[in-house]
């Protein structure tokens, strides 16, 4: 080749190369292939930081201590409609960014276990979501025996079905559905037997709560009370027997929503006289301010002071029957002589006025201005109307349709009816 045609050859490549170079964008300051070439930038690494509010913290102070500015801090909650001062203390906070920047991108207050209120960030500003988590329900069947009390036959009968402050729940709601029937907290004895459908609730965190009570069995002395869920046409639950009738009788069995009683009817020495005398009721261990209520509709004869009873409510019932609640911290409101109070309404708050050691509540049963053991008295108690009619067809059909998942080993059922 001629010394001309190569350097024509060579201006036409280095021509094509230029024009090339034109086509391609233009690195940026910073750009890894300045310095690299065309080789990969490396991937972004994200990060989360886990916190929790303390007590007495605000919002902006617990994000002002993770490294955001007071401004950015006060614009992240004014982003939510969050009322700052109803924020339980120990809420959960999240804080998720990633490598590009200390900052971050979100973040996370756990509500509750199913809500969660996710705050992004777009530039300088922000906008919360609401995200409410799904839970997953099914239907399971728990069998227990008591040898101590139901608390321990709950929690050795869940087993692996339930976790947490569900097994305490699942008891609570048991104690409710009985509590016409029985006191819980005295009169379950060694050997009892319980079973009960409910559903339970799982959360994604696998958090549990207890749902609906579909059917229950109390087994005392070889004999079972069943319970059975109906709702009635004004949308209102009652359980009732395995014959139809109404669990709920004229008074309640307890004055406290199942609770350790701490001293029996009888005789007992006197926690402050030291003497022996007659203890004429039942002590209910409770915290002061717990809230006590009226075992059966009634009316307001006393409500004060009386001596080593300290503060004193005493209603007299439609039978004649005076129900007395000593020792109490206060009084809720309209309670006063002369009021009409219902079953279950809240009348005082336990305390431990008078003669008292501790926070407790006494209680009392008269007939006829005689003391009576509160158990014998309460257990002769009317019970509630069975069902008739088209109502007890209804009442049949629910109690055939769950009756034979009462009789399964505990676990989950799967579908009720197949």
């Amino acid at each position: 080749m001629s010394p001309r045609a190569t350097r024509l050859l060579f201006g036409a490549v280095v021509a094509g190369l230029a024009i090339a170079a034109l086509r391609l964008p233009t690195p940026k300051f910073g750009d890894p292939r300045v310095l690299f070439g065309d080789m990969a930038a490396p991937d972004l690494q994200p990060w989360t930081q886990h916190d929790t509010l303390g007590r007495g913290e605000t919002l902006t102070g617990l994000l002002a201590r993770r490294g955001l500015s007071n401004t950015e801090a006060s614009n992240v909650v004014r982003a939510t409609p969050l009322n700052p001062r109803r924020i339980p203390a120990g809420m959960p906070v999240e804080l998720r960014g990633d490598t590009t920047d200390s900052r971050p991108q979100e973040i996370r207050f756990r509500l509750a276990v199913d809500r969660i209120m996710r705050v992004a960030r777009s530039g300088d500003s922000w906008a919360a979501t609401e995200e409410v988590l799904p839970w997953t329900v099914d239907t399971v069947l728990l069998r227990g025996t008591v040898r101590e009390h139901l608390y321990q036959a709950i929690g050795e009968g869940s087993d692996s079905l339930l976790a947490g402050r569900a097994r305490d729940e699942l008891a609570w709601a048991i104690a409710d559905i009985y509590e016409y029937k029985i006191d819980m907290s005295r009169e379950l004895q060694q050997g009892d037997q319980v079973r009960a459908l409910f559903e339970r609730h799982i959360a994604p965190d696998g958090t549990m709560k207890i749902g609906t009570v579909i059917a229950a069995g109390l087994q005392r002395a070889g004999t079972e009370i069943q319970a059975y869920r109906m709702v009635q046409p004004d949308g209102r639950v009652r359980y009732y027997d395995e014959r139809g009738r109404s669990l709920a009788a004229t008074f309640l069995r307890a004055p406290l929503q199942f609770r350790r009683i701490s001293s029996n009817f009888g005789r007992r020495r006197h926690p402050i006289l030291g003497t022996m005398r007659a203890h004429q009721g039942m002590d209910y261990a409770a915290n002061a301010g717990t809230p006590v209520r009226a075992i059966g509709d009634g009316t307001v004869i006393f409500a004060g002071t009386r001596g080593g009873y300290g503060n004193v409510v005493e209603l007299r019932h439609i039978n004649g029957m005076v129900t007395r609640y000593a020792h109490l911290r206060g009084f809720a409101k309209g309670i006063r002589r002369g009021a009409r109070v219902s079953i279950g309404e809240e009348i005082a708050y336990v305390g431990s006025t008078g003669l008292s050691t501790a926070p407790h509540l006494h209680f009392e049963v008269l007939i006829g201005g005689v003391h009576r053991d509160p158990r014998r008295a309460l257990a002769t108690a009317e019970a509630g109307p069975a069902l008739t009619g088209s109502a007890f067809a209804q009442f049949e059909a629910v109690r055939d349709g769950v009756s034979f998942a009462l009789e399964q080993p505990a676990g989950i059922v799967r579908a009720l009816g197949n």
